[in-house]
């Protein structure tokens, strides 16, 4: 894992507290709890999204991908440099590749995600020297939060034999 400070600005608590209330509901409707926005250049919240893998069928459902999609729509355009994505949990290499591709100038999570994370700990996709484009990366603002999110629901799953 790639030190990383977690230093995260008052809008970013702001910004990972609505994350959090998002990856909440996504564990309540039986989907992994994680929940992302998307910040303009202000800090103000203009997308969101939260797991809807096990609600859609759609394997690609993430948080991430759902908030970019959103953020998007409301810039008008798929490149949303000046932009930052808050998300309560590490991006895989998928949502690191479209945070990539959507010019996301900063990344936030909460916990690391050492068995698939590409933002530090098992890769690290958005800083990746040999790509065209890189994000500032700020890892564990509220981590304890979201580790005991994905803690309890995937404790409730094992208990219940889900899968």
């Amino acid at each position: 894992m790639t030190a990383v400070p977690s230093l995260g600005s008052p809008a970013d608590s702001t910004a990972m507290a609505r994350a959090l209330a998002l990856a909440a509901e996504a564990g309540a409707a039986g989907d992994v709890p994680v929940g992302a926005v998307v910040t303009d250049a202000a800090g103000t919240i203009i997308a969101e999204g939260r797991n809807e893998r096990e609600a859609t069928g759609d394997p690609t459902a993430h948080a991430e991908v759902l908030a970019l999609r959103g953020a998007a729509a409301v810039a008008g355009s798929w490149n949303l440099e000046g932009h930052a994505l808050v998300v309560t949990l590490e991006p895989c290499i998928m949502c690191a590749g479209a945070l990539l591709q959507a010019r996301i100038s900063r990344v936030v999570f909460g916990s690391w995600d050492d068995k698939a994370g590409a933002v530090g700990s098992v890769y690290d996709v958005v800083r990746d020297r040999r790509l065209p484009y890189r994000a500032e990366v700020v890892g564990g603002v509220e981590a304890e939060a979201s580790a005991t999110l994905l803690g309890s629901f995937f404790g409730r799953r094992r208990t219940s034999g889900s899968r």
